[in-house]
């Protein structure tokens, strides 16, 4: 049987290998629904909610509050005042509270996740570990109701750790289920078929909210229901990867109990140590957190812009997210087409100029106008998906064999990291100018900086440097 540099060439292999890609693409369509559900469409709404009966329960016991008035009537839940560890804000505050201590959090467990993985022999274990915890958290969001919105604080902290540490996890199953001429196709499948999953578990749980009166059930319920859907869906599909993945890592590498975690730490001090011997690999994750900055802003204030720019109402919102969802599917495969023909960075460039027309149209939109805005919509879910599954997959071409967790862990928290500055810039320029126009076009400077930045990379020697065989087209 011939072997070549990546493995054995026979076609029972390469058919072995392919199965396990396909299997590796619904870990993707199995968390895509926690993300777009309980983080994108409602959990802000409903944990903020929730809160809000806390604090308005007050007015039983303390007489009028911040969050009602004398008059009895119900303030906005920005005037409703909770209290957490001491510290009083206000509702409608909670779940931009939230991401920020979840950002926190992950940014402290992940590198050792990923320093633990790439040491441990049981690699599929820890990602199903890891998924099983989100997904059990998320569905436990159920049962948070009332003024209870403390375990909804909780279970969400322990299901973004679930989701962030499994995702590190399953990236770095990445470059050992492809050859680098491959992995480009099989990264922009797995982030397509995750987006055309998620589109489909969001559209069913919609469908079924929109309809809560008619089912005789109420809001509250709808919105619980929908978070028990989520961790069913994502625990569900996730069996799917645990079955088809296998595990590689070489025996030496082995480590048990509490010397696992301790080899842990020592691994992740040396990651640390030795990626000042890769500047290019650094020098291309530096260029990735800035444009994906702005594509994390972009996709984040969208539905701002739309409903305080545009005008538009809720229907149209909700319509034009799922509108991103199934247009990234197509997107993204796309992307994997182009990649093979013109190499991943030259397609990522590509993509970048295209943000930038993106955006500048998005200035031009009228109010009042959802066709435009729908139009709109298509354009960033042509370009969504595949800048970042291109992104993942030249990003794997440059990672030392074996450290592929602990540096897909500074991937993935350098983003966390760095998610703040787009945000800041566009509510900077939004209050200076008293135009969110202004302010949406003010984010083409992540994706024009991202562009020369990238350009700057010099792709084959980063690959060789890092002591891997380059793909055939780069």
């Amino acid at each position: 049987m011939t072997t070549t540099s990546d493995g054995p060439a026979s076609a029972a292999d390469r058919d072995s290998r392919r199965r396990e890609q396909r299997g590796w693409y619904f870990y993707d369509w199995a968390n895509s629904a926690f993300y777009t559900s309980v983080i994108t469409v409602f959990g802000a709404l409903y944990m903020s909610s929730v809160a809000a009966t806390d604090a308005r329960a007050d007015l039983i016991t303390n007489g009028p509050t911040p969050c009602i008035g004398d008059d009895g009537v119900a303030n906005t839940l920005q005037n409703c005042d909770i209290s957490l560890f001491g510290l009083q804000f206000p509702a409608g505050s909670l779940w931009g509270y939230l991401l920020s201590a979840a950002t926190i959090i992950q940014v402290l467990v992940l590198p050792i996740t990923g320093a633990i993985a790439d040491r441990s022999l049981r690699k599929k274990r820890i990602l199903g570990g890891f998924a099983f915890l989100g997904a059990t958290a998320s569905a436990l969001l159920f049962f948070v109701a009332d003024d209870n919105w403390g375990l909804g604080v909780a279970l969400y902290m322990v299901a973004n750790i679930g989701y962030g540490a499994s995702i590190v996890v399953y990236y770095s199953f990445l470059p050992q289920i492809s050859t680098p001429d491959e992995r480009d196709s099989v990264s922009a499948r797995g982030w397509a078929f995750g987006y055309l999953g998620g589109g489909i578990a969001l559209a069913v749980q919609l469908a079924f909210y929109l309809n809560y009166e008619a089912l005789g059930l109420t809001e509250g319920l709808a919105v619980r229901i929908c978070f028990l859907a989520s961790g069913v869906w994502w625990a569900a599909f996730t069996i799917i990867p645990l079955r088809r993945l296998r595990e590689r890592q070489e025996p030496d590498q082995r480590a048990e109990g509490v010397s696992v975690l301790r080899a842990g730490f020592a691994e992740l001090r040396q990651t640390l140590k030795s990626a000042r011997a890769y500047p290019l690999t650094l020098a291309f994750l530096g260029s990735y957190l800035i444009y994906t900055d702005g594509i994390a802003t972009v996709v984040g204030v969208s539905a701002q812009y739309g409903k305080e720019e545009l005008k538009f109402a809720n229907e149209v919102l909700i319509t034009t997210i799922l509108v991103i969802q199934f247009v990234a599917y197509f997107g993204g495969v796309a992307h994997g087409v182009l990649a093979r023909r013109f190499g991943a960075k030259r397609t990522i460039l590509g993509s970048l100029a295209v943000w930038v027309l993106v955006i500048a149209a998005a200035y031009f939109v009228e109010a009042g106008q959802p066709l435009q805005f729908y139009a709109l919509a298509v354009g960033i879910g042509l370009v969504l998906g595949g800048t970042n599954a291109l992104s993942r997959s030249l990003y794997s071409q440059m990672i030392p064999a074996g450290k592929e967790a602990q540096y897909y862990s500074l991937y993935e928290i350098g983003e966390r990291g760095t998610s703040w500055l787009g945000p800041l810039l566009f509510a900077a320029v939004g209050q200076a100018t008293g135009s969110f126009r202004y302010a949406i076009i003010a984010l083409t400077v992540f994706f024009a900086v991202g562009f020369v930045l990238i350009a700057l990379v010099p792709v084959r020697r980063a690959i060789a440097a890092a002591g891997n065989r380059e793909p055939s087209v780069v």
